[in-house]
């Protein structure tokens, strides 16, 4: 969910309604469906707002890593995260992280605000080992108005963004590197009232390969090739670029804290 101070209110008022605590059950359930996780992988989450995936990786028994653009909601994630994460200040266009410094990378509904979206998938892929997973909100959905989607996924109504076809992400991921195995799927098929009477119905549906739903995700291999130090670093810590390994995390740890 992008960082709004209003989303925020929302995730931590204690009335938070049923709806909007299905929601996110259903989006974790498809995180976690097609990115897999295993204890000990790093994850970086770019766009991380308040930490909500983050946690969900957390408690998955990964090495957690938020990055985003605001430095208030880099406070708020320090708090949720109970310490237990790094959180980095920084661009997405411009990722202060070493090639394939990760095995797990996410973008969640962030390209949709993205001034860049091209660069953001390539830089997400550049500091990936392992496998890059993508949600977005879908152009074909049935589930609402793009208003009523803003709304029920924490964009400010006023704001102009994107809404994607998966076709737009495939080529975008294929014009970095080619064509990867995507594993995809979707949920939240319906308008918000029919989760009043039949919740049921939403849970019956496939995860996988259904290209109905307003959040969809997909999920891609990156294949592993080597480390190499972003070039501002290489002489400030006497690093043979080069060289086949660097020093891990050099990037991050200089980084960690947001601006004062």
């Amino acid at each position: 969910m992008p960082f709004t101070q209003e989303a925020v209110n929302l995730s931590s008022n204690k009335q938070q309604s049923d709806f909007e605590r299905f929601l996110f059950h259903r989006q974790t359930e498809l995180i976690l469906e097609l990115v897999a996780p295993h204890a000990g992988e790093r994850v970086l989450d770019i766009g991380c707002g308040k930490g909500d995936y983050l946690r969900l990786f957390r408690d998955k028994w990964c090495s957690v890593t938020g990055l985003d653009s605001s430095a208030e909601a880099l406070k708020i994630a320090r708090n949720n995260l109970a310490e237990k994460g790094d959180l980095v200040w920084g661009q997405a266009e411009d990722l202060p992280f070493s090639d394939d410094e990760f095995d797990i990378v996410t973008l969640i509904t962030f390209l949709e605000a993205s001034r860049n979206p091209n660069q953001v998938i390539r830089e997400a892929i550049r500091v990936c080992r392992g496998r890059v997973f993508i949600g977005f909100l879908n152009n074909f959905s049935f589930a609402g108005t793009k208003q009523k989607l803003k709304e029920i996924f924490g964009f400010p109504l006023t704001k102009d963004i994107h809404f994607y076809r998966l076709a737009e992400i495939k080529s975008m991921v294929g014009r970095v590197i080619g064509a990867p195995e995507i594993t995809w799927g979707s949920v939240i098929y319906f308008p918000e009232f029919v989760y009043s009477f039949f919740e049921e119905l939403e849970e019956a549906l496939p995860l996988r390969n259904n290209p109905f739903g307003a959040f969809t995700g997909l999920v891609f291999p990156v294949q592993y090739t080597y480390r190499t130090a972003q070039n501002p670093l290489l002489n400030t810590f006497g690093i043979n670029g080069n060289a086949r390994r660097t020093a891990p995390g050099t990037a991050s740890d200089m980084l960690r804290e947001t601006p004062k």
